[in-house]
């Protein structure tokens, strides 16, 4: 099969994943034209497990952008989540505090799936196993990016550049040295995430505070659990046999000591890191950061893939304002823009990652004071609505 490789556009999308396919089809939408390049292939790209967890923003985005039909579908609507803690449990009702917003369950895989499918039917130019060597002349009025394809080398030329190739991606490294600061916390445990071919025993996400550590109790349809249990930094996938991972599983879980998992093969298991990462500024001259480029959080908040679409729904307007208006007032607002939302979610993040779980050198005191915040969610109306307001997410802009 022949495939053309463009030598010049408007925008070229380095990474394939939500940001950058996201990003795409908004651009193609306002009628900018854009070439996705992406170092996976296609299957890796749309096996890769992520968040599961999507905003009421991101929904209505993704619904603005055509692609949301299998979503509308498929999609499971929660209206809140519950909180286990001192043997008891609390819900949080998410519309009766927020006016009336929510959250969707449906696996960052199938939206990635949805937008590479419509990028194709559209004719539109996306490249996998296509891994950026090089972007140059950031600070030019033309950008080149180079790349190989097919053992072939390729340079692309631009206008601008977005990297939504990950932290450790090509883009990121292209800002000139000294430009950027990071900020940085390490957490010190982790988080073992297995997906099981099991009904959710619960409706709704159940987040639980435990002597034993954290535990978090998800879905990825009606037949299938994912779930997550706190394990020490490091920790190997092969020390927790499958048995040993629903025991605990059921220990951390059950707030009254009879509650019960429904268990059923274990089909995925990886141990996922806990840190928290912002790379200020998000804009280099014509070098745009989105996505865990720019940022990363704790999933503890559920807000690592609804952050990357609020960037890139900043950054599609911006540059749609610019093709109308001639006006580039909206890109060099961008990083602004984007970093207060960014620094709200981390610090949402935070909170949620450091009263749920167990640190291992937390004193007795320290648990107390855990136990203290969940009890104000829990009894205060306010403590409650902070939490969902910023569950359900914060205004893009």
């Amino acid at each position: 099969m022949t495939v053309s490789h463009p030598r010049h556009t408007t925008v070229a999308v380095v990474g394939a994943g939500p940001a950058g396919l996201l990003l795409a089809r908004l651009l193609h939408r306002s009628g900018i034209e854009c070439v996705v390049l992406e170092s996976r292939d296609r299957d890796y790209v749309e096996r890769r497990q992520r968040a599961g967890i999507m905003e009421q923003g991101t929904v209505e985005t993704l619904r603005e952008a055509g692609a949301a039909d299998r979503l509308d579908r498929e999609g499971i609507a929660h209206d809140g989540v519950e909180l286990r803690f001192d043997g008891r449990g609390h819900r949080v009702d998410f519309p009766s505090l927020t006016g009336g917003r929510r959250v969707w369950v449906y696996a960052q895989t199938e939206m990635v799936k949805d937008l590479i499918a419509l990028r194709l039917a559209d004719g539109e130019p996306l490249l996998f196993e296509a891994p950026v060597h090089a972007v140059e002349g950031i600070d030019t009025d033309r950008c080149a990016v180079r790349y190989t394809h097919r053992g072939r080398e390729h340079t692309l030329t631009c206008d601008y550049v977005v990297g939504c190739d990950g932290y450790h991606g090509v883009a990121r490294r292209a800002a000139p040295e000294g430009a950027s600061r990071t900020f940085e916390r390490v957490y010190p445990y982790s988080w073992l995430g297995v997906t099981a071919d099991a009904p959710p025993a619960y409706d709704e996400l159940i987040y639980a505070h435990s002597d034993r550590g954290f535990a978090l109790a998800s879905m990825r349809s009606p037949s299938v659990s994912r779930l997550y249990l706190q394990v020490p930094g490091g920790a190997d996938p092969a020390d927790w046999p499958d048995g040993r991972i629903w025991d605990e599983l059921d220990a951390r879980l059950g707030a009254d000591g009879t509650w019960r998992l429904n268990r059923g093969p274990i089909t995925a298991k990886a141990v996922l890191p806990m840190r928290s990462s912002v790379t200020e500024p998000m804009r280099h001259g014509r070098l745009f950061l989105a996505g865990d480029a720019a940022h990363i959080v704790p999933p503890t908040g559920a807000k690592g893939l609804n952050l990357a679409v609020s960037d890139v729904t900043v950054l599609a307007r911006a540059f749609a304002h610019l093709r109308t208006t001639g006006s580039a007032a909206l890109l060099d607002a961008y990083s602004a823009t984007c970093l207060r939302r960014v620094w709200r979610a981390e610090h949402f993040s935070y909170l949620m990652t450091t009263t749920l779980h167990t640190d291992p050198a937390q004193s007795g005191f320290d648990t107390r004071l855990q136990l203290s915040q969940l009890d104000r969610v829990a009894t205060s109306p306010f403590a409650a609505a902070d939490l969902a307001e910023n569950y359900t997410g914060l205004p893009f802009t």
